[in-house]
């Protein structure tokens, strides 16, 4: 079954195949579950969520209608619905723990993965003084690979809005991280 392209696995799921649900659930969870966790900064957090992403599409996917939207951009709504009442009931940014960060392959020098440590998260700092919009902009292009016309798609906006949207938030990511460097000194 799990050669089945995207379209029949959705016309299945949609017809109460739960088989089918389950492949299209394998094809997408990684992909979800990486803007889940770059929105939140907790692998807790992301797993729980993710959860409650398919939970979600799971109970709805019987009045899932093809309007020419990818499965991918609907599930990319849920997730970002879901963000953002998470944000909105804990009322506060998290700052993302060391031990969350994915592991970096150790280098000859020691000093050169601590220099590439802090940059990380030096830039994730930054990318979360960001607003919402332009947080999901960075991941679906950076994290996710998507290109312009996929994420206007999942942002409702269109590929011009997206290319200038991009544009502002490269602006303001260098803004803020020069704001960040201001800071230390």
């Amino acid at each position: 079954m799990t050669d089945l392209s995207d379209d029949a696995a959705l016309e299945r799921a949609v017809k109460g195949d739960t088989e089918a649900f389950s492949v299209l659930y394998e094809r997408y969870v990684g992909r979800i579950y990486n803007y889940v966790f770059y929105r939140t900064g907790s692998a807790a957090d992301a797993e729980d969520l993710t959860a409650k992403v398919f939970y979600r599409a799971f109970g709805h996917i019987s009045s899932y209608r093809n309007t020419g939207i990818p499965f991918s951009a609907w599930l990319y709504r849920i997730a970002h619905n879901l963000v953002a009442n998470w944000y909105r009931d804990n009322s506060r940014r998290r700052e993302v723990p060391l031990d969350d960060h994915p592991q970096i392959p150790k280098s000859e020098h020691p000093e050169s993965s601590l220099v590439e440590l802090q940059e990380k998260e030096r830039l994730l700092r930054a990318i979360r003084t960001l607003p919402d919009d332009r947080q999901q902009l960075l991941i679906l292009k950076f994290v996710d690979d998507l290109s312009n016309a996929e994420i206007a798609v999942i942002m409702r906006r269109s590929e011009g809005a997206i290319k200038s949207l991009y544009h502002r938030t490269l602006l303001a990511l260098r803004d803020a991280l020069e704001r960040l460097d201001k800071q230390k000194e």
